[in-house]
């Protein structure tokens, strides 16, 4: 029997902590299911049943991984980043076709408003007073419910494996954003496959940091250890002067982030050594965007445990590759072995290439997407033989070990010259006043693109943009020097902390 995610969260004891949170009792594993049951009739009971689409607007923290968990267990989740505007969520909603909209009683959101112009119903999230972390009861604005517009059996209760349980649009850098469904079947296949990567047991508590309308906070922060019957402490959101707070309440054996929060936290670190020394971590996990090897070094060093570098996206439903724990290798600068799906490197001619040679990343399994929704060109574009076309080229070592040598896209093509902007990122990186960096092509009227880096500097360091560019030129051939270089506060970013070289020239009025 395929499993569901009724089946995995089954797993937990019912008296042991599942969801917990800053100042707040935790949410046990039996008031969970129990929370789930409840939601589900609730919906149900309001004429919403299987893969009908319910947008949720939270902000990060218990509510929102419990009112996910819930609304995928029977209907199709539709988590949105709280921090869009009118015109974003009125985008979405319509994309979505949703049929509802969850808010918090008391939101200010400018979802509401646009949920009611386009005829959205309203379902009102509630937190009674001293409530465990993440319980709640939803409330229909409109007043209606009960029985009257309930819904047939046979599309109440809770999801099948074909059912569509989430709903995502791809961050849409060059395009309109794809609408990404992904099956009950999807999301607990990615979930065992994370589980089983990481070895999660009863014993483990996660501190979550990542945001919650994001598969990766979704799927390897929340729903990968709860089905292994581990805790969850759910923070607001990261904050790198509170980590180190909630790490000492919260007792965690581990977390996962993208590297622009690592790189946070290693900052804070040194004057945190109590706290690192009292909690000790199992391990810690990177994904989202490529960690430079100094930072895992580093980290590594602070934490005294093993970063476990993964590569996911969201048409996999998050995981696709993964280093593995000790006493396994490691590979810094690789994103490990395939961890859940089939990975294979991809020639031009669609044909699977050897060991060693590039190509397109390539993968098929049972957490893949079967599909965009309503978007032909787009499957035709992204699927080839069964293969799910990651649109990152990369190379497989003789172990298997797998590198991202770039996305096909941010390949900076100067005259004919391909420039990979990884590759200038970790020479950078090697400077001593440098504390981040992302390389990224910029527009030039006679090669067609140039390279240029936007730099972060380490506190209290200087340097120039033509030593740095000297300092290039020293390590790598005279095309893959930086032409420009902008020195920042901080990188900037898209809504979920990833890195998005694709319009970053455009973004920042270059070219």
């Amino acid at each position: 029997m395929q499993p569901t995610l009724q089946t995995l969260l089954a797993t937990g004891a019912d008296t042991a902590p599942a969801i917990s949170a800053p100042s707040r009792s935790p949410l046990s594993f039996g008031a969970l299911r129990s929370l789930i049951a409840d939601t589900l009739a609730t919906l149900n009971g309001l004429g919403i049943g299987r893969n009908d689409r319910v947008a949720i607007v939270l902000a990060n923290g218990p509510e929102m991984a419990t009112c996910f968990m819930a609304c995928a267990s029977g209907v199709a989740s539709a988590p949105l980043n709280p921090a869009y505007r009118a015109d974003e969520f009125e985008f979405y909603l319509a994309d979505l076709n949703a049929k509802a909209l969850i808010v918090e009683r008391d939101s200010t959101s400018p979802a509401i408003a646009v949920a009611q112009k386009l005829g959205v119903r309203l379902i009102d999230l509630v937190v009674a007073d001293g409530a465990p972390a993440g319980q709640f009861s939803l409330q229909p604005r409109d007043g209606a419910g009960g029985t009257a517009a309930a819904t047939s059996t046979t599309a109440g209760g809770y999801a099948e494996p074909g059912d569509v349980s989430m709903v995502l649009h791809t961050s849409g850098t060059t395009s309109r954003p794809k609408i990404v469904p992904l099956s009950q079947g999807n999301l607990a296949a990615s979930a065992t496959h994370i589980k089983r990567t990481l070895q999660f047991s009863a014993t483990d508590c996660g501190l979550n940091i990542m945001p919650l309308f994001h598969i990766h906070g979704l799927i390897a922060g929340v729903l990968s250890p709860l089905a292994a019957g581990s805790q969850v402490f759910c923070t607001p959101g990261f904050n790198a002067l509170k980590f180190f707070g909630w790490m000492d309440e919260a007792k965690p054996t581990w977390y996962t982030a993208v590297p622009t929060m690592h790189q946070a936290i290693v900052g804070r670190a040194s004057k945190n050594l109590d706290v690192i020394a009292r909690h000790p971590l199992r391990f810690l996990r990177s994904s989202s965007s490529s960690m430079p090897p100094q930072v895992i070094a580093e980290l590594e060093a602070v934490f005294k445990a093993p970063l476990i570098e993964s590569y996911g996206m969201t048409e996999a439903t998050h995981q696709m590759a993964s280093n593995p724990l000790p006493p396994a290798v490691r590979k810094p600068g690789t994103v490990g072995v395939a961890a859940g799906p089939e990975v294979a490197i991809m020639a031009e001619d669609g044909s699977l290439l050897p060991r060693g040679d590039t190509g397109e990343i390539v993968i098929r399994g049972p957490n893949v997407t079967a599909g965009y929704e309503a978007n032909a060109k787009a499957n035709a574009e992204g699927f080839r033989d069964g293969w799910f076309r990651t649109g990152d080229q990369g190379v497989m070592d003789a172990d298997g070990y797998i590198s991202i040598t770039g996305r096909l896209k941010e390949i900076i093509n100067r005259g004919g010259e391909k420039v990979s902007p990884r590759e200038v990122d970790e020479i950078l990186m090697d400077h001593a006043a440098v504390a981040q960096v992302v390389c990224f092509g910029m527009p030039h009227p006679k090669l067609g693109e140039e390279v240029a880096a936007v730099v972060v500097l380490r506190e209290g360091q200087t340097t120039t943009e033509r030593e740095l560019q000297q300092f290039v030129a020293g390590r790598a051939a005279d095309y893959k020097v930086p032409k420009k270089i902008l020195f920042m506060d901080e990188i900037p970013k898209g809504a979920t902390g990833k890195l998005q070289r694709i319009g970053l020239a455009q973004k920042l009025g270059l070219g």
